[in-house]
């Protein structure tokens, strides 16, 4: 063996942590290949060459210039020093079973050489790995070739794998007679545990399985072995610290030491330690990692943790959100851990109801994230074997509160608690997984039923058991020898005793069942009551929770809810979102496919045929008992459920069959339904219905549109989906002449009105002349009504209900015409910028040919002479006839008392009004006048919408009469208010009428005792904060009519102004309306009036000292004014 070098560990150690360079005496080799060869032909012959100091500090200049050596260089470094470890550490094997103490000394100096090396090593490849994993993520030159034998991440990992796999070998060895002293071991194994933890530091590493498995072997053995746990558990804690990719890491390896190493005291310290930690409210980085580690160490050894639960517990009480939602979710883990363990003892039920205690308290934490976490760990617990019934319904009761929470998040994983309660709900076990209320009503009636049968037969025996006497006077000779009489009496005991313990427990069995039903009721009972909330979720503003309450009545639909159908219908409007951005797109798609879910999916055993009439079922039963806002919503779905191709063919031919069998009875409703949808479905095709005009012709229009006018009535509204004008019909056609005569079908049935409207409006959309063909029914219907029944001639009815009919027709053929008229005019206006555009030859002519010199302007004129001057005033038109007439009926109610006669005539002249503005200002006093006196809700609803019409036809004659409008807001029915609402929204969002100060009166709406017209207020609230700064605009003088109100309450005057505040987002603004409302303040009579303001102001952030100010020194004079009067 060669004299040993001078080499010292703790010098040379101190020295390279400080300095590197320090340690290189020599100089840098010129040529490093050829001195490392010599090198390695030195060691070859003896590996304790590398104790001569040339051979030694030759290899650290080498390693201190690591990154400038070839890559080829690189590995022969690396595998001399580290393959010259492996010897070392064979031979002092040897040496220590064969007891030569003579050589340890020299022994532990080459190891100590060598180890010194290997740590530089695992530094450099370390340095030059990381450098190689950023290099990858830049794209490499397509005519640069790789090099052969490049040091890449591939040949790093690999000589880091045998760096750590010698390191553990050396471990294994008995080290304590090598080192005397336990201080020069812990300086030796540091070299090795250096290396794991800088390795570890890469997160590339990590990511590299068994790398971080030798790495783990390596910190496993010096800590179970020699001694590292202390200087372990200050390295990963620091490492825990500074970085975040390290927590799982972290959690895996204490999890190996525990299980594979039998030491879990390291992970008890570093829980105890962990809980002492204290971190501060706004420090948002340094529990993250922290949090992150202790619930990967839940999952993963959830016994040591529960052995530390008392002390991490206190971070529940911590400030730190982060660590809060850890202490949740660990909370989750330990209940997972304890349901899964075969034997349950009594203990751990104890544990489960605390940590459930702990959940069920967390879901009412001030933090929203806390919250939520509670909520998203039940939501995992939900899939347990165990069903914690009792506990279920705590849980229940606390996620319905949690539908009302602020924060949409906690909202949407509330919904989503509530589906999976749904689908794991413990009621599965008697009568299916289906929770329709009434069956469970009635399962409970019929158990206490049979309770009540038969606890009576208890009353006799309990009765026998307890008759007084002295038992112990009996004479025992009778004991001995029993009668045959006797022996029966026995017999018949017995028999009873049997019959009564069968009794009991039957009885025993139905209390249990009633039990069961009782609590499948409270659980059904609040699945009802969580989906009203639910329901008005459907038009929350965060679109995420909107899909979340879609899949919850899904969900609903299958387990039979009788409420999932009213969230089923409300969703529909849904169609309607904004798709102008991915989550409005999103909105759109989800409720294609929940309703595809629930109406297109039939049972895998059907047939093609059968999937079909399954389907088209489905579709029918959508229009039952729907309404007109339900029937536009699906008409949209569908429409685009047919551009997307979802609708099979032979699904529209089964709807046919439904709608046009004849053999055998079907009912009304089924009918009717039918044609609804194969309407719906012709506005996206209409050769839908052209190709089966036949059948509209015999069914709608025919034997049964004869006795059933709804069946007709939509019939007619299919018929107008023919809208292309290669596809007018003749005024002769039989289609149109069948129209006709379903208006002519007398009736005083109030059906045929909405018969009527759709039959003309089908009129005027496939006939080439259809002011001709409702002219000729105007003069049939006029001789009905006014020539005397005689001998040739019969009336078919009254006469006042022909009048009804026939001025309802002038109306709507009224209106129908100007829509005509605007179509010719628009028809005209395309055909001239076609004609300029294409400069194309003559067409054929026509009638609009005999016009294509006019230019547009007179045209227009034409038009408007013709509404204005002719339609109602030219002695040679026929409804100027009927004008007076209408405003004679409607002026003299006393007359002409009948109620239907007035609102057909009210309605007729309301659209007369749309036709002539002369005419409108003649008759606007008269229709305004029935609006503020007329005691009918539907006149007054209808006048309401007549006065949005003419707002759009005459702007400038209602605009002076818009208080009239706005009074119907706080009409006493409540179809009125509605209709008023709705009416008053499309105006002002469409820029019809002019606000002027009357917004207040639609903001009182917010706190409307109905919800619909409350929510309808808040819908336009919100639209109309999506224009210029209208509720800017507009707040003064909200605030004004709300606080001079005295009928609106304080908490409905808050709760608005909050609303309307929300939309105050620029702070400018915000600023401005403070300076206007605190200029009020020196000017407040009341104390009121200085709440109301006060209150204003602390809803905008206006920041302004001064405003402050007055505010605090207003108080004072308040309240100084409050004890002048109680003195």
């Amino acid at each position: 063996m060669m004299e040993m070098n001078g080499f010292s560990l703790s010098e040379y150690l101190t020295a390279y942590l400080s300095d590197p360079s320090s340690l290189a005496s020599a100089d840098y080799v010129k040529d490093p290949d050829d001195a490392l060869d010599a090198v390695i032909d030195a060691v070859a012959v003896d590996s304790a060459a590398l104790a001569h100091s040339n051979n030694f500090e030759t290899l650290e200049s080498m390693l201190l210039n690591f990154p400038n050596l070839s890559s080829k260089c690189k590995a022969k470094l690396a595998d001399l020093i580290i393959s010259g470890l492996s010897t070392q550490a064979e031979t002092a094997q040897q040496l220590i079973e064969g007891d030569e103490h003579e050589l340890f000394g020299q022994q532990r100096q080459l190891l100590e050489m060598y180890s010194f090396l290997t740590q530089w090593t695992v530094a450099a490849v370390e340095t030059s790995n990381a450098q190689a994993s950023q290099g990858a993520t830049k794209p490499r030159s397509k005519n640069k070739p790789t090099s052969e034998g490049d040091f890449d991440t591939k040949a790093a990992f690999e000589h880091l794998q045998s760096a750590l796999e010698v390191m553990c070998k050396v471990q294994r060895l008995k080290l304590s007679k090598l080192f005397i002293t336990t201080s020069e071991r812990d300086l030796f194994i540091s070299l090795y545990t250096r290396s794991a933890y800088l390795i570890l530091e890469n997160e590339q590493n990590v990511k590299n399985v068994t790398l971080k498995m030798h790495i783990f072997k390596v910190l496993c053995i010096a800590i179970k072995n020699n001694g590292h746990g202390f200087g372990a558990q200050t390295s990963l804690l620091q490492n825990l610290t500074y970085y975040d990719h390290l927590s799982d890491t972290i959690a895996e390896f204490l999890r190996i030491l525990y299980e594979q190493y039998d030491y879990p005291q390291l992970a008890d310290e570093i829980l105890r330690e962990l809980s002492n930690k204290e971190f501060n409210s706004n420090d948002s980085k340094g529990p993250k990692p922290v949090s992150a580690f202790l619930v990967r160490f839940s999952e993963l050894a959830p016994r040591l943790v529960m052995q530390k639960m008392t002390l991490l517990a206190k971070h529940l009480d911590s400030e730190s959100y982060t660590l809060r939602c850890a202490i949740i979710e660990i909370c989750g883990n330990l209940i997972l851990d304890l349901s899964r363990q075969e034997e349950t003892m009594e203990t751990h039920k104890t544990q489960i109801n605390s940590f459930f205690d702990v959940l069920e308290e967390r879901i009412l934490d001030v933090n929203p994230y806390c919250r939520s976490k509670a909520i998203q760990v039940l939501f995992k617990l939900c899939d347990l074997e165990t069903k914690f019934t009792q506990r279920r319904q705590q849980i229940t009761d606390l996620v319905i509160q949690s539908l009302e929470d602020k924060s949409n998040n906690v909202r949407r994983h509330a919904i989503k608690l509530l589906s999976r309660l749904i689908s794991t709900h413990p009621f599965s076990l008697l009568h299916g997984g289906q929770l329709p209320l009434k069956e469970w009503k009635d399962r409970l009636d019929n158990v206490n039923a049979e309770l009540k049968s038969l606890l009576p037969l208890l009353e006799p025996r309990a009765k026998e058991e307890h008759t007084p006497g002295d038992l112990s006077k009996i004479d025992e000779d009778l004991l001995d020898s029993p009668t045959d009489d006797e022996e029966a009496d026995t017999t018949d005991k017995v028999a009873a005793t049997a019959e009564q313990y069968a009794n009991a427990e039957a009885i025993n069995r139905l209390r249990l069942t009633k039990q069961y039903y009782t609590e499948a009721l409270t659980f059904i009972n609040s699945l009802h009551a969580a989906s009203e909330i639910i329901c008005s979720l459907l038009s929350a503003k965060n679109k995420t929770e909107v899909i979340e309450a879609m899949d919850f009545f899904v969900i609903a639909d299958a387990y039979k809810l009788e409420t999932a159908k009213m969230g089923i219908r409300k969703m529909l409007h849904l169609i309607w979102t904004k798709a102008n951005s991915d989550e409005g797109k999103g909105v759109q798609i989800h409720l294609v496919e929940c309703y595809k879910s629930l109406f297109f999916t039939a049972p895998e055993q059907f047939s093609e045929g059968d999937t079909c009439t399954y389907i088209a079922r489905n579709l029918i039963s959508l229009t039952y008992g729907a309404t007109a806002a339900e029937l536009t919503s699906l008409e949209r779905l569908l429409y685009v459920m047919m551009k997307n191709k979802q609708m099979p063919d032979l699904v529209i031919q089964k709807l046919w069959q439904v709608y046009g069998v004849q053999q055998r009875d079907i009912s009304k409703i089924q009918r009717r339904g039918a044609i609804i949808i194969l309407g719906m479905l012709a506005v996206f095709d209409s050769g839908i219905v052209v190709r089966e005009l036949d059948t509209l012709f015999q069914v709608g229009l025919g034997v049964h549109g004869k006795h059933d006018f709804v069946l007709a009535r939509y019939t007619c509204v299919a018929l107008q989906r023919i809208m292309s004008a290669s596809q007018k019909l003749a005024n002769h056609h039989p289609i149109l002449e069948r129209l006709v005569s379903v208006i002519d079908m007398y009736s005083e049935n109030r059906e045929w009105y909405a018969l009527a409207e759709q039959a003309i409006n089908a009129i005027y959309s496939l006939a080439k002349r259809p002011d001709l063909l409702c002219a000729e029914v105007i003069r049939h219907m006029t001789r009905v009504v006014f020539t005397e029944p005689d001998t040739t001639f019969t009336k078919p009815m009254s006469t006042t209900c022909a009048l009804s009919q026939l001025i309802f027709l002038i109306g709507h053929i009224a209106i129908k015409q100007i829509v005509h008229m605007e179509a010719y005019e628009n028809e005209f206006k395309r055909r001239k910028a076609a004609a300029e555009k294409e400069k194309a030859e003559k067409r054929p002519k026509d009638e609009m040919d005999l016009i294509t010199g006019t230019s547009e302007d007179d045209f227009t004129e034409a038009i408007t002479h013709i509404r204005e001057r002719e339609l109602l005033y030219d002695e040679m038109a026929l409804l100027p006839r009927f004008g007076k007439l209408v405003s004679e009926i409607c002026s003299d109610n006393l007359k002409y008392n009948d109620p239907q006669l007035q609102i057909s005539a009210t309605l007729c002249l309301a659209k007369l009004m749309c036709v002539s503005s002369s005419y409108c200002e003649q008759n606007l006093p008269l229709l305004l006048t029935i609006l503020e006196k007329s005691r009918d809700p539907v006149t007054r609803s209808n006048i309401v919408i007549a006065l949005g019409d003419i707002a759009v036809c005459f702007n400038h004659i209602i605009d002076e009469n818009t208080d009239f409008l706005y009074r119907r807001l706080h009409d006493a029915d409540s179809i009125v208010q509605r209709t008023c609402l709705m009416t008053l929204t499309f105006l002002i969002l469409a820029g019809q009428v002019k606000v002027k100060g009357q917004l207040g009166e639609m903001a009182k709406c917010l706190e409307d005792s109905d919800k619909s017209i409350a929510d309808l207020a808040k819908m336009f609230f919100t639209e109309l904060s999506r224009k210029d700064n209208a509720i800017y605009n507009g707040y003064t003088d909200i605030f004004s009519t709300l606080s001079a109100d005295q009928g609106l309450e304080e908490d409905g005057f808050r709760r608005i102004l909050k609303f309307l505040s929300s939309f105050i987002e620029k702070e400018k603004h915000a600023k401005q309306l403070a300076e206007k409302l605190a200029a009020r303040l020196p000017r407040c009579e009341s104390e009121k009036q200085w709440s109301d303001v006060t209150y204003a102001l602390s809803l905008l952030p206006h920041k302004n000292e001064e405003i402050q100010k007055a505010v605090t020194e207003g108080f004072k004079v308040v309240s100084s004014a409050n004890r002048l009067v109680a003195n």
